[in-house]
């Protein structure tokens, strides 16, 4: 089997590189840069508990210790009060149950990149390949082909190419895969400095702080970085007009200033300003001192909303920012963009070893989109009330909410309920047939993340249950008392003997761990948690034959057609080479522009710096007035947002300014209902474009 070619070396694709090493897959990642990553303090990455024990299983533990910090609290204030306070765990509390959740993880993306490059350069069976730019793909039943262009320019032949070249992707491009949604949802003033602040350790989020004005609009967060680091971000009102950076030192020092414990005499008072009152919650004397700081990197950070309408097409997916964009009200899209390596991750190791079929390919779209979907949907919802609350009634929120405006952007800075959890896969196509789960009920419905309990493994180790995932399937017995029992008594009696030899039977390798207790489970509990850390099911003491069932679910019902059997002799361990320079034909075969493909010649790429088709640069770029838009990807959709997105996209519908709809005769659907009507809402207002059409209506046009 030929290696699987990742596009784009940020964290998305070298975690995704790093995983496949880890199954046994041969990759090599393409890299356009130098492979130099720019020190930016004030770019930075929040990793959820799920996410940051993946970065940690991929051999960066280390890193995320040293440059990362976990806050011990986080607190909401709105002008002079607190709001809400939320602690967190002092770090892996011994009951994964306990009352106090866990803190996200809080560093440069730099220095995550960088500990991703080092664990990946440590794999024999990856190689970044820098200064690498995709030019071309060609598909065919056997494999894919990319050509790249710059000093390591040549045709690379692989087994399946994943896109995660962000924002701008070639891949998406090449591919002809639409990217429609909203521009310049939210913006924010960044900086990076050293100072104190009267809550060390502490993120706080200040809603209509008093110094800046105090209106419903203002917002600023303050999150702790390593090294007595903090990042601020400050809220921008709508438009695209530059930050200058004597109005951000401006902003800087009036946050510093209403924050310092030090007052002095409040003007027409008399009295001398003592800093907090009793409780921390008010302050007094509006004319403070500001406390001295060190400026280190400051920017402006856009935040669009866009997803992809395919993630996958023939042996080519998409994955992180090239598939989708979010990031306003706190939630992170690098926290998404890492659980599509996982996701994929596992899927396509079970494709490169033995084979895999449709089913399980297509469940990477269908639970990944899915999952971004949702957040996106509940983002946009979210986003009037939060944002305009006067013109907005609370039951049109959320389903059934009552919620307050800061439980929600708690819920997206925290990575909690619609807006930030970790996903529940509940419409799975990988959902075991009826009657085969058919088990005790647990507190983990089937398809969301499992608890991370103890667990002991075969070798009588004790460990945590998510550090096992990543390898196979885990089957968990909960089996009360088996901690104080010496192993070599435990593992013979009882159940132990036939759950081994049903695992064992299993149609996909399978690891079998041992836990005191799981939430919700009773004695003799068998739990199914897919490589990913999802739950397959709960079963009631051992069943080979549904466990059976279930396993093969899992990898999608019987093998794919020739994809592992059809292994080249010599293609394991191989070194990876370049399609055509004589490498063993495991590895790399000859290809070359001759090659016969799907994709045929490549469409022309549209490079535009707009605002409309972000790339990685645009999230620390003084905003101007906005260029005109990709029209290849947007034109005649319907989505436009100004009358620059008149060029003809790829189904031959035109731009903005009387645009008919014509995009649908492309995709098998009418163009009105993709519109939102029977006419392109590009450049005027009126009817919304949704995002996914063909479900739910997540995202309304930018003239809403």
């Amino acid at each position: 089997m030929d290696p699987v070619i990742v596009v784009g070396a940020g964290p998305v694709g070298l975690s995704l590189a790093l995983a496949l090493a880890r199954l046994g897959v041969p990759s090599v990642v393409l890299d356009e840069t130098p492979g130099q990553e720019e020190t930016r303090p004030a770019r930075t990455a929040v990793l959820r508990p799920d996410t940051a024990a993946l970065v940690g299983r991929l051999g960066c533990a280390e890193a995320l210790e040293s440059a990362g910090t976990r806050w011990t609290a986080w607190r909401i204030m709105r002008r002079r009060r607190l709001v809400e306070r939320v602690a967190f765990a002092p770090g892996t509390p011994d009951d994964a149950a306990g009352p106090a959740p866990a803190s996200p993880v809080h560093l440069p993306q730099h220095a995550l990149t960088r500990a991703l490059r080092a664990a990946l350069a440590r794999e024999k069976l990856a190689e970044v390949v820098t200064g690498s730019r995709l030019a071309d793909l060609e598909q065919d039943e056997h494999g894919i082909s990319a050509h790249t262009r710059g000093p390591n320019g040549t045709w690379w032949r692989g087994s399946y190419l994943i896109g995660c070249d962000g924002p701008r992707s070639t891949v998406r491009k090449l591919l002809n895969i639409r990217f429609p949604g909203r521009t310049a949802v939210e913006r924010h003033a960044v900086a990076a400095l050293r100072c104190e602040l009267p809550w060390p350790g502490e993120a706080l989020l200040h809603r209509s702080p008093p110094r800046q004005g105090g209106g419903p609009g203002s917002e600023v967060s303050a999150r702790p970085l390593a090294d007595g680091l903090w990042r601020l971000d400050w809220l921008l009102p709508p438009g695209r007009e530059l930050v200058t950076p004597d109005a951000l030192v401006a902003r800087i020092r009036d946050s510093l200033a209403g924050w310092s414990g030090v007052s002095p005499a409040e003007p027409g008072t008399g009295s001398t300003g003592t800093g907090p009152d009793g409780d921390g919650n008010r302050w007094h004397g509006p004319g403070r001192l500001v406390p001295p700081y060190e400026l280190l990197d400051t920017g402006v950070h856009t935040v669009h909303h866009r997803l992809a309408r395919r993630w996958r097409q023939g042996r080519a997916f998409l994955a992180g920012d090239a598939a989708h964009l979010l990031g306003a009200l706190g939630t992170q899209g690098l926290d998404e963009g890492l659980r599509d390596a996982e996701n994929l991750a596992w899927k396509l190791g079970l494709a490169w070893h033995h084979g895999a079929s449709e089913l399980l390919l297509d469940s990477y779209q269908a639970e990944r989109r899915g999952a971004v979907a949702a957040r996106l949907r509940a983002a946009d919802q979210a986003l009037p009330l939060l944002r305009d609350g006067r013109s907005v009634r609370w039951r049109t929120v959320l389903p059934g909410a009552a919620r307050g405006r800061s439980t929600l952007l708690t819920d997206g800075h925290l990575g909690r309920g619609p807006l930030g959890a970790p996903p529940v896969y509940a419409r799975t196509p990988l959902t075991p047939p009826a009657g085969a789960a058919d088990g005790p009920l647990v507190e983990t419905v089937p398809g969301a993340p499992v608890v991370d309990v103890a667990v002991t493994a075969s070798d009588g180790s004790v460990v945590r249950l998510h550090d096992r995932l990543g390898q196979g399937l885990l089957v968990v017995l909960v089996a009360p008392g088996t901690t104080v029992w010496d192993r070599r008594h435990w593992q013979s009696a009882g159940l132990m003997p036939r759950l081994t030899s049903a695992v064992a039977a299993l149609p996909m390798s399978a690891e079998l761990l041992v836990t005191e207790s799981y939430p919700g489970a009773a004695a003799h509990t068998v739990l199914l948690v897919r490589p990913d850390g999802h739950l397959v099911t709960a079963l009631a003491g051992v069943r080979p034959e549904e466990m059976t069932a279930c396993a093969e679910a899992v990898r999608g019902g019987a093998h794919g057609r020739g994809a592992g059997a059809a292994r080249r002799a010599g293609s394991e361990g191989a070194p990876v080479r370049p399609a055509g320079t004589g490498g063993p034909a495991g590895i790399g075969g000859p290809a070359g522009p001759g090659t016969s493909g799907t994709s045929g010649a490549a469409p022309e790429i549209d490079r535009s710096d707009s605002p409309d088709a972000p790339d990685s640069s645009d999230v620390f770029r003084t905003s101007g007035a906005s260029g005109a838009s990709d029209g290849a990807e947007r034109g005649g959709s319907g989505e436009g947002t100004t009358g620059a997105d008149g060029a003809t996209d790829a189904g031959g519908a035109t731009g903005a300014g009387g645009a008919t709809g014509a995009r649908g005769a492309a995709e098998g659907r009418n163009g009105g209902a993709e519109g939102g009507g029977t006419t392109g809402s590009a450049g005027t207002a009126g009817a919304p474009s949704p995002v996914d059409p063909v479900g739910t209506s997540m995202l309304h046009s930018e003239s809403d």
